[in-house]
């Protein structure tokens, strides 16, 4: 799970975060193309799980999909409704979303469960199974690595991890991986996202 301690590093940094990353002038373009071309093909609500700051959430909701945010962080859900006041954001956390079984269409976890130990990965992987229909898609953000290992990330201790070895934790979990993509630029980590089926039957 993501502990306290995240949610309270995240707590501390909200502004600083905000305004480095919380708009989608911020966004790589490819990363725009991607989030873009999954939603389109996603049919019923969508959920951005770990919506930070809600630029994504906005995105979504401006493209015409049925999107709402869920954050774990106060400060974020509370700038996220300020900023967005036409979009739904609520406060709660990714291991129980407020959402019925089978009812959801699509789920973005961009770069939110990069704080979740190996061990506990599945909790998340398992809730959006749950929560999404058969045939609904999940789109995942991380930070690809060589091996499932701890690092230094600027806000609080962070997980990289093999494509593959994500691929298989989302098969245990109820998916099939669809897609991989990952974008390597000289003096920045190595970026990854898997676009995931729920698989009719868990």
């Amino acid at each position: 799970m993501v502990n306290e301690a995240s949610r309270a590093a995240y707590a501390r940094r909200a502004a600083e975060y905000i305004e480095l990353l919380g708009s989608m002038t911020a966004v790589h373009p490819l990363d725009l193309q991607l989030v873009s071309t999954w939603a389109r093909d996603v049919h019923g609500e969508i959920i951005d799980a770990g919506s930070g700051p809600g630029h994504w959430t906005n995105f979504l909701a401006e493209q015409g999909h049925a999107a709402r945010g869920v954050d774990l962080v106060p400060e974020f859900v509370e700038y996220a409704k300020n900023t967005f006041p036409g979009v739904s954001f609520t406060l709660g956390s990714l291991d129980s979303l407020d959402a019925g079984t089978g009812s959801v269409g699509g789920i973005l976890s961009w770069y939110s469960l990069i704080h979740y130990e190996p061990e506990t990965i599945r909790i998340p992987l398992l809730e959006f199974s749950r929560a999404l229909k058969p045939g609904g898609t999940l789109l995942v953000g991380f930070f690809e690595g060589q091996a499932v290992e701890e690092f230094a990330h600027a806000v609080t201790p962070a997980y990289r991890w093999p494509v593959d070895d994500l691929g298989t934790e989302l098969n245990a979990t109820g998916f099939d991986v669809l897609e991989s993509h990952i974008r390597k630029t000289t003096g920045q980590r190595p970026l990854a996202a898997l676009v995931a089926r729920r698989r009719d039957a868990l």
